[in-house]
């Protein structure tokens, strides 16, 4: 049995990831934790107590998985090191400052840190890439739709996206645009929508002459967020220190 502590437990992901642990036989919730101040702090899940106090139930469990904000994450990354438990970080915006930290740490635990958990999107991340390769001449555009509420634009994982093509395409990134821009220089353009209860659709557009190739990915909940979050903690338990994502977890 892995037991496991879900930090950000009151919040949307945390409720479903905590629902994924308590009906999966494997696994058992050790703890429950959120900030000081919150609400839900002293409230029961099952047979656990929310908390604020990351140590002390971090001592007491496998596996840590965080879906919080950026100092949040970077707290219990610390606390994660320091008692040298894994850590399966959920959280997007984190700055490149707070990615170098989790780097450096993964030197010492086991850490997956990636911009999106859903075995659908990791699929599409490996699909850009291929595409990207096969048809390096065409224009690329990103397309991402998140529900009014998110904090941070464009998503992490229309960057990750970004990142996997620009990195065999060398293109500049262009977060969308606004006037007398030009003409289309080498780049890809990165567009951000915020409306209504949108769980998540991220589109790539590869455009040529006389034709388009387009890659869409839609979550219909966030619930596939969860089981990926779930399935990287089973698979992170036990091993090796080192910064790992959701296509290790996959073999993808």
């Amino acid at each position: 049995m892995i037991k496991i502590v879900v930090c950000g437990a009151a919040g949307k992901m945390g409720n479903m990831v905590i629902s994924r642990i308590l009906s999966d036989k494997e696994l058992i919730l050790s703890g429950a934790i959120e900030w000081r101040e919150h609400h839900a702090v002293g409230q029961q899940i099952d047979e656990i107590e929310i908390t604020d106090n990351f140590s002390e139930a971090l001592e007491l469990s496998d596996v840590a998985i965080d879906f919080t904000n950026m100092d949040a994450t970077l707290y219990h990354l610390d606390i994660a090191k320091k008692q040298r438990k894994p850590i399966i970080i959920g959280t997007t915006g984190i700055t490149d400052e707070g990615i170098e930290r989790i780097k450096n740490a993964s030197k010492e635990i086991p850490i997956i840190f990636t911009a999106n958990m859903s075995v659908g999107v990791n699929l599409l991340f490996k699909l850009v890439e291929e595409v990207a390769v096969a048809i390096p001449t065409y224009d690329v555009e990103i397309i991402e739709a998140h529900h009014n509420q998110k904090k941070d634009a464009p998503s992490g994982t229309a960057l990750k996206i970004a990142e996997i093509i620009s990195s065999k395409l060398k293109l500049e990134q262009v977060f969308g645009r606004h006037g007398n821009v030009g003409a289309r220089k080498k780049e890809i353009g990165i567009h951000a929508v915020r409306a209504g209860d949108i769980v998540g659709e991220h589109t790539v557009i590869f455009a040529g002459e006389g034709e388009q190739i387009q890659l869409i990915h839609r979550a219909h909940t966030r619930d596939t967020f969860a089981a990926g979050a779930v399935k990287a903690a089973k698979w992170i338990f036990g091993k090796k220190p080192g910064l790992y994502t959701m296509r290790d977890v996959l073999g993808l």
